[in-house]
């Protein structure tokens, strides 16, 4: 098992940093003041590639691995949490389940101009009555003749105020109280019947749009359906493995923004005649900060590792999600107490950090949920936790 990056990886990655500590980071702050990206950012992460990472260069992608992509995942973020968010949901969320389990006229219809920037993509499941009961959906979704013909509303869509193609899942088969209640659907912005509702005013990661999707007798042509009718939990769940690696690398990124300027800070900032970072009670805070991101970083590359091996990793990246998200809000909070009174304040950039953290414990699963999937894992499969 090796989780360091080849030389192609290790490029990339230096790429993606410079252009962070340039072009990304130090206009974080404005865009977390505006609640919006700049002009021609997207546009940039798309000429590098970033859109269509680990997508096959017959599609127009980059065609590199999962490992590679949590890193930059992760740079992003230690640059601005949004811009990271913005990233991973469009590959995670809506590149991932079309190259997944898209038909070959799909990937040639999507896969290029998501990969590209041209088109950013979203992920729709929540609604305001289902969110971790994701079975309780009432969205719904009914063939006729000329398609089908979608009603109802969902919420909290990350990227839904850019996106140009959703990943849409709702009810087809409503007799079913099982797995085999909901259908997946790619929808495209120009089809007519549908709308970005309501834009929320969230507490952290604001530049990144999250908004409802109102369906009001959306007719979607037959061959939208991505994968089989009523298989739709299934697309929506293993969708979700990856984007929580995704998420993950997120919270590993905001926290390793926040160890920087915690420990940058303490070298600096002088009590008592000494620097702060000479008392004990800093040192252990450094100390605890650092150990829990270096666990968390190395899960989240774990769960990786298995995807691209194309092994089972549902539970792993469970772990990843949950180690690292709590991890983030931890250090965040830590970064806080050690900048003490300027913690609490703009003019440092931890108050952002600890806001931006927050979110990573709840989307794509809350930490509650991932308990559970670790859970059953250990419980439905006893050799799983002999593990070594």
């Amino acid at each position: 098992m090796n989780f360091s990056l080849d030389n192609d990886q290790s490029e990339l990655l230096k790429a993606v940093r410079s252009f962070c500590e340039k072009g990304i980071a130090p206009r974080a702050a404005e865009r977390d003041r505006n609640g919006a990206f700049e002009d021609g950012l997207i546009a940039q992460l798309g000429e590098m590639g970033l859109f269509g990472f680990y997508v096959p260069a017959e599609f127009g992608g980059a065609g590199l691995d999962c490992v590679g992509y949590v890193s930059a995942v992760e740079e992003l973020s230690r640059a601005c949490g949004a811009t990271g968010i913005l990233m991973s949901a469009h590959n995670s969320l809506c590149v991932d389940p079309i190259l997944k389990f898209g038909s070959d006229a799909q990937k040639r219809a999507y896969l290029p101009k998501l990969s590209s920037g041209e088109w950013i993509g979203c992920f729709s499941l929540t609604e305001p009555g289902s969110g971790s009961d994701a079975g309780a959906a009432i969205c719904a979704a009914v063939e006729k003749s000329d398609g089908w013909h979608i009603n109802g509303a969902k919420c909290f869509v990350t990227n839904g105020a850019e996106a140009h193609v959703v990943i849409l899942f709702t009810v087809t088969n409503p007799e079913d109280k099982g797995k085999h209640r909901l259908s997946a659907f790619i929808i495209d912005r120009d089809l007519p019947g549908w709308r970005v509702g309501k834009l929320e005013k969230k507490l952290g990661i604001r530049a990144s749009s999250t908004t409802e999707l109102i369906f009001e007798d959306c007719v979607v042509p037959k061959d939208r359906l991505l994968g089989p009718v009523n298989n739709g939990l299934h697309v929506a769940l293993a969708t979700l493995d990856g984007g929580r690696l995704g998420v993950a690398a997120q919270a590993v990124g905001i926290a390793q923004a926040a160890l920087d300027a915690a420990l940058e800070y303490s070298k600096t900032r002088t009590a008592f005649r000494r620097a702060i970072c000479e008392f004990q009670a800093t040192q252990w805070k450094l100390a605890d900060m650092h150990a829990q991101l270096a666990a968390a970083r190395l899960l989240t590359r774990r769960g990786a590792w298995l995807k691209d091996q194309a092994r089972p990793h549902g539970a792993e990246s469970a772990m990843a999600k949950l180690c690292a998200s709590e991890a983030s809000a931890r250090i965040t909070s830590m970064a806080v107490q050690i900048f003490g009174g300027y913690g609490y304040v703009q003019d440092y950039p931890v108050e952002r950090l600890l806001r931006d953290a927050k979110i990573t414990e709840l989307y794509e699963g809350t930490s509650e949920i991932q308990r559970i999937v670790i859970a059953r894992k250990l419980i439905t499969e006893p050799e799983w936790a002999k593990q070594r």
